[in-house]
């Protein structure tokens, strides 16, 4: 998608489109703290761009106009996206709310070029949600990638198997796929500036340089990339949590999230069939100081609410300090298995003794 959370404000108030809009709390309300979701275009014209920190987008566009996330919404209209995802296959990806991997080498719609679908796609989104989006086609996710950041916004990029080499040649070393702030220095460091610099390094020498990493750069700017989609994947997590501002500063409001949390936690941990044997509790304070702590049990957890909100109360007190603001609040279910069977305790022996 298209600076998607950024689109979907100016949608529901389209005065924003006239604005520098950043998808961050105002750094100027936060003591400087806070990080940019995403930005318009407006904004990313003055360099503007998601994870920088919201202090940092300030000081390139101070004219901008700072909106707190609205996650719920932006939920809301993903999952409508992939609806019409499933229009067309069933075999996706979900990398995030707003991008997504699919393969659609058979698709339901029977269309036989994939540049067809990727418009049918791009068409249906903007009908039904009045949002743009960019597609990337290839043979492999690293391309497809690659391709759907190339033409943006509203863009459709193809990288056929013969174009590949001359395409990744040129690719800046920043474009590649993992190569993040700590790794660009240290590649312009070894004069690696593009794909063309890369190709040229031995696969000892990347190993050296990037450790598993390297391995992988290796292939990547051969083409070589064999992960499929992964469409079938296990859940091994189930979690809710709650960002607050202002934070919670007494001790019944946090007990009352917690308690809040477990239900949602334990509603979904049912519908999915599943039951876990770690509970995880994450913490955030005033300071922005974020802990997590867990507790696991050898048998499996009762799927209760009120089982889970005395483990996270328990672990809760372990880790904050009394008087203490809380910005967040999180409770996780790990280690899922589906729930066919359950172990129980037989009292046979206890029976005897008492016998």
């Amino acid at each position: 998608m298209d600076a998607f959370y950024a689109s979907i404000e100016e949608r529901e108030n389209p005065e924003l489109k006239r604005r520098q809009l950043i998808i961050a709390q105002d750094p100027r309300k936060t003591g400087g703290r806070g990080v940019v979701t995403t930005a318009n275009y407006k904004a990313r014209q003055l360099g503007v761009h998601s994870a920088m920190n919201a202090n940092e987008a300030l000081k390139l566009a101070p004219n901008a106009l700072f909106q707190p996330p609205n996650f719920p919404l932006y939920r809301q209209v993903s999952n409508q996206i992939h609806a019409i995802f499933h229009e067309y296959t069933d075999k996706i990806e979900p990398v995030a709310f707003d991008e997504a991997y699919l393969d659609v080498t058979e698709n339901k719609k029977h269309l036989h070029s994939a540049v067809q679908v990727a418009h049918a796609i791009q068409a249906e989104i903007f009908d039904q949600t009045h949002l743009t989006c960019s597609t990337g086609i290839s043979y492999s996710k690293f391309l497809a990638k690659e391709a759907s950041d190339f033409r943006k916004p509203v863009g459709v990029c193809i990288i056929l198997p013969e174009d590949a080499h001359d395409f990744l040649m040129a690719l800046p070393i920043e474009r590649f796929r993992g190569v993040g702030k700590k790794t660009v220095p240290k590649m312009h460091e070894l004069g690696i500036q593009n794909g063309a610099d890369l190709f040229t390094r031995s696969q000892l020498e990347l190993i050296h340089d990037f450790g598993k990493f390297g391995y992988i750069l290796y292939q990547r700017v051969r083409g070589i990339d064999e992960r499929p989609v992964e469409y079938q994947r296990e859940r091994k997590s189930i979690g809710k949590e709650r960002t607050y501002g202002p934070p919670l500063t007494t001790q019944g409001e946090v007990e009352n999230q917690l308690q809040y949390l477990a239900k949602l936690v334990a509603t979904t941990v049912r519908k999915k069939q599943r039951h876990g044997k770690t509970l995880v509790l994450k913490f955030r304070d005033s300071e922005f100081r974020t802990v997590t702590k867990r507790i696991t049990q050898k048998e499996f957890l009762v799927n209760d609410p009120e089982v889970y909100y005395d483990l996270a109360l328990d672990l809760y007190h372990s880790v904050a300090e009394e008087g203490e603001q809380v910005r967040l609040l999180g409770i996780t279910i790990t280690g899922l298995a589906p729930q066919t069977f359950e172990n129980l305790k037989l009292p046979l022996f206890d029976d005897v003794c008492r016998k």
